[in-house]
């Protein structure tokens, strides 16, 4: 399995030149939700949690890099489809403990809205669905555990 220090260098690759919402280097939200889990393959999703919805990096690329099925089989699950209505997305994220774990960490980092200097920007339509979206994994989470 490539170590998180390359996935790091991969997301931070691959997130070059992007911006987050608030205008800052968008690699600072995985690093954030990095740093909110625990084990090393939920370390190692978070970091790579945006790289294939948002960049040219697709799951195969990731197999081929050596990325073993449980990390691919999560950022499949973390990946938003084209079309998919956000519920949908949530109920495929909650059948796997390192996918809930991983989004609950980017629900958390994305709910955080001291980043924005500006609350202007801050879309609380967004927000809402986040909050329902966090309850919903939570008591996934409650019954696993």
């Amino acid at each position: 399995m490539p170590t998180l220090e390359m996935a790091i260098a991969l997301a931070a690759s691959a997130h070059a030149g992007q911006k987050d919402k608030a205008g800052a280097p968008y690699i600072l939200h995985p690093l954030r939700v990095m740093f909110q889990v625990e084990s090393l393959t939920e370390k190692v999703v978070a970091i790579l949690h945006d790289v294939v919805e948002d960049t040219p990096i697709d799951l195969p690329m990731l197999e081929k890099l050596g990325y073993p099925k449980e990390v691919t089989d999560a950022l499949a699950l973390l990946t938003k489809r084209r079309g998919e209505p956000y519920e949908a997305f949530i109920e495929r994220v909650k059948t796997n403990t390192v996918a809930t774990r991983v989004k609950l960490a980017d629900l958390n980092d994305n709910l955080d809205v001291r980043r924005f200097k500006d609350p202007s920007l801050v879309n609380v339509d967004r927000i809402k669905r986040y909050i329902r979206a966090k309850a919903v994994l939570t008591e996934a989470m409650n019954k696993i555990q």
